[in-house]
């Protein structure tokens, strides 16, 4: 579910950006550790929100010329409330644009593409990562993780369960993946290691599965629910909660088991990460627009008759397209947009990258722009 990808996104966020500075840390050169915390957090706004700003603009032009037309008559209410109208003029237009791109990193509020709300926490969650490294670059190991986890444990605590607790335990899974005694007990131990590990697998995917609604429906949920009363703070949105759970106790039994490792180390397994960023960004405008088209487009409004009073009422939302249209119509979208995807990666990627560096080397010191050699690989 949306709710348990954002999680992982989090965790991730955690980990990628800490993982160089404590290699570095633990090899004593704290001094690089700190050049490179600084290159990175400066790094994330562009790397993140360049992106995020051409695929709104994209969104915005498609709103402009009438590509989500189809999507305000829709028989999907997600559809329609995620489909931005045109502007009532030309300068409403830039006007609506420069107040969509504010409102993405102040409070979510994007109106052409509502899913960016995560994007303005998720660059929250990498500024706290970063802050968290510095406060703890010079510290032992041992006491970093013994922090961590009572980092992780307050951020449970006040209810961050959105980005806070997923961030420090991606924090903690770099630190425990290159501590050595960590890691020989691990494989000193391999029928500890692999129980553990497929519980935890197990267990995740159980937690990523708690519906964001409803779950008193199914009795599996239910005992969820009644669990969550017992351990979760009070106040907690159980439907946020247990998705981060889900994300960090999967990401965890993935990291001690080798086989699951392998498996996901695969080519076109890797290829597909690397597509989830720019899948992240075009998915939403694209099931708008070209899906949409698809399967509703070619549809007849039905009409809707008329009210008690004898007044007509308007036609009714387009329905959906015959069966067979959608079983093939689907997973054709989804080649697609892997399809766009990949070309957003090899070239809107790189094109963001050098305007980031470009203004990366425009405003540092040069005496900040050499690291020393990292000494432990």
């Amino acid at each position: 579910m949306g709710r348990a990808s954002v999680a992982v996104f989090a965790l991730v966020t955690g980990y990628i950006n800490s993982l160089g500075p404590l290699k570095k840390s633990r090899a004593g050169n704290a001094d690089a550790a700190l050049t490179g915390i600084a290159r990175s957090s400066f790094r994330r706004f562009g790397r993140f929100m360049i992106p995020a700003i051409l695929a709104t603009l994209i969104s915005w032009l498609a709103c402009q010329f009438g590509a989500y037309n189809i999507a305000h008559l829709a028989d999907s209410a997600w559809i329609r409330d995620s489909s931005p109208r045109p502007s009532a003029s030309f300068a409403g237009a830039f006007h609506d644009l420069f107040r969509s791109l504010i409102k993405t990193w102040v409070d979510g509020g994007n109106d052409y593409d509502k899913i960016q709300w995560t994007l303005t926490y998720l660059l929250k969650g990498s500024m706290l990562t970063y802050l968290t490294l510095v406060a703890l670059i010079y510290v032992k190991p041992r006491w970093r993780m013994l922090i961590l986890v009572g980092m992780f444990l307050f951020k449970w605590r006040s209810g961050d369960a959105l980005v806070g607790f997923n961030v420090y335990c991606g924090i903690l899974l770099a630190e425990v993946s290159i501590d050595p005694d960590v890691v020989d007990f691990a494989s000193s131990h391999p029928y500890i290691q692999a129980v553990t590990s497929a519980s935890l697998i197990i267990l995740g995917f159980l937690f990523c599965s708690y519906p964001e609604e409803h779950a008193e429906w199914a009795r599996w949920s239910r005992k969820m629910e009644d669990f969550g009363r017992k351990i979760f703070p009070e106040g907690a949105e159980y439907a946020r909660f247990y998705p981060g759970m889900g994300a960090d106790a999967l990401a965890t039994g993935i990291m001690f088991n080798p086989t699951a490792k392998t498996i996901l180390s695969h080519r076109f397994l890797c290829w597909m990460g690397r597509l989830s960023w720019p899948v992240y960004l075009i998915h939403a405008p694209l099931i708008r627009t070209v899906l949409t088209w698809v399967l509703f487009g070619a549809s007849v409004r039905p009409p809707r008759g008329q009210d008690d009073q004898g007044n007509q009422l308007p036609p009714g939302w387009l329905p959906l397209a015959k069966p067979w249209v959608v079983m093939f119509a689907v997973p054709l979208f989804y080649v697609f947009l892997y399809r766009a995807a990949d070309l957003w990666l090899r070239y809107v990627d790189p094109w963001c990258g050098r305007v980031t560096q470009h203004f990366e080397d425009l405003v540092f010191r040069d005496d900040a722009k050499v690291e020393k050699p990292l000494l432990l690989s």
